[in-house]
């Protein structure tokens, strides 16, 4: 049920009307901790964007899939224990990748495990090293 949406904060009223449920139902929502609209100084429910896409979870959560309110708080929680998990799993990730690379060096040859010898040109003065491999 997308509706177009512009930064703003919307009334009691409009929402109601624009998703098609009783003003009551709102307060219920808010009662039960589902929803938060901030409040204007004259104490008038004020829904913001963040708040109708919220919405338009809960009444697809209930609508169409069943769900009661109760079912609908506890999965609206794991919805934002989720987001939190992700956003930390990032950074994890992003650390782990600073780390990693800041330990990478460039990768040396090692003659110990080579099948032929390996001449570093910096210490041969003279060009070919003879040494036969261990």
């Amino acid at each position: 049920m997308g509706k177009g949406k512009s930064k703003g904060s919307y009334m009691i009223s409009s929402v109601a009307e624009q998703y098609g449920i009783h003003p009551q139902t709102l307060r219920l929502y808010e009662r039960e901790g589902l929803l938060k609209p901030s409040r204007s100084d004259g104490n008038t429910r004020l829904f913001t964007d963040g708040d109708l896409e919220r919405l338009e979870v809960i009444l697809h959560l209930t609508r169409e899939l069943g769900v009661n309110l109760a079912g609908v708080e506890i999965i609206l929680n794991m919805r934002e224990k989720m987001a939190e998990m992700q956003v930390q799993i990032e950074e994890f990730v992003t650390t782990l990748n600073r780390e990693l690379a800041a330990r990478r060096r460039p990768s040396a040859p090692d003659d110990k495990h080579s099948l032929i010898c390996v001449v570093n040109a910096k210490s041969q003065k003279s060009g070919v090293r003879s040494q036969k491999p261990e």
